[in-house]
């Protein structure tokens, strides 16, 4: 039997079955190149070349330097280093990078978790059609002459058989690839949450020193000028 005799012989659960695998398919394509293509990866060394600047107090030219990437992280640290130049206190900077983290990554796993329903529901599919086919089946035969017994049954069993396979051959790829994508996702994930939380350290512990040096020297200055008054 043909292909398109077995799609034809499982009923009409088969073109609910062929909407998912094809909606299966491009989802997998899509997925495959925004996690694996799309997705800047981060500049090498890249907290490092950001703490060149940020030691030295230059946070313009550590912006600079992050406003050359697309990546992830790239956009988190610009958001953090924008907001801490306008003097924002240390639980806003928090705040606002934690949004921005929030977002990169519903962007990286956003409609990977599609592939999973897909799969699901194929498979339910599947195991819907093989239960009215073997109703229709059974109820055919009960009510069928002797000699149309052995086809009706035939027809009913070929019905609930090809619709099984349809539907796993459905459910398979999509659980597959949604335990690759998730797998890459997750690294992606926890790559970019660590590295977040890091940069976010450096900028607040910079900034905080620069901010006692400043202080510092100006309790200095005012020491030399009091002592030279009194000196006076």
């Amino acid at each position: 039997m043909s292909l398109l005799a077995q799609f034809q012989a499982g009923g009409v659960f088969m073109y609910f079955i062929l909407a998912f695998l094809v909606c299966t398919l491009a989802l997998i394509v899509e997925r495959s190149i925004a996690l694996y293509k799309r997705i800047e990866a981060n500049p090498v060394d890249f907290r490092k070349n950001l703490l060149a600047f940020t030691s030295k107090g230059d946070f313009l030219g550590a912006l600079g330097y992050a406003r050359t990437s697309n990546a992830p992280l790239a956009k988190v640290t610009q958001v953090g280093l924008e907001i801490r130049a306008n003097g924002c206190a240390d639980e806003e900077l928090q705040a606002r990078m934690d949004e921005k983290l929030s977002a990169e990554i519903a962007h990286i796993d956003r409609r990977t978790g599609f592939l999973a329903m897909f799969g699901n529901v194929a498979t339910l599919l599947g195991l819907l059609g093989t239960v009215t086919g073997l109703i229709g089946s059974f109820a055919g035969v009960a009510a069928a002459d002797p000699a149309e017994r052995a086809i009706l049954l035939g027809q009913g069993i070929s019905e609930a058989l090809n619709t099984t396979a349809f539907g796993l051959v459905a459910a398979i790829p999509a659980l597959i690839a949604f335990a690759i994508f998730q797998n890459r996702t997750e690294k992606l994930v926890t790559a970019l949450t660590d590295e977040s939380s890091e940069i976010f350290h450096d900028i607040l512990f910079y900034t905080e020193s620069r901010e006692e040096d400043i202080a510092g020297f100006g309790n200095r200055r005012t020491e030399e000028v009091t002592a030279t008054s009194v000196r006076s």
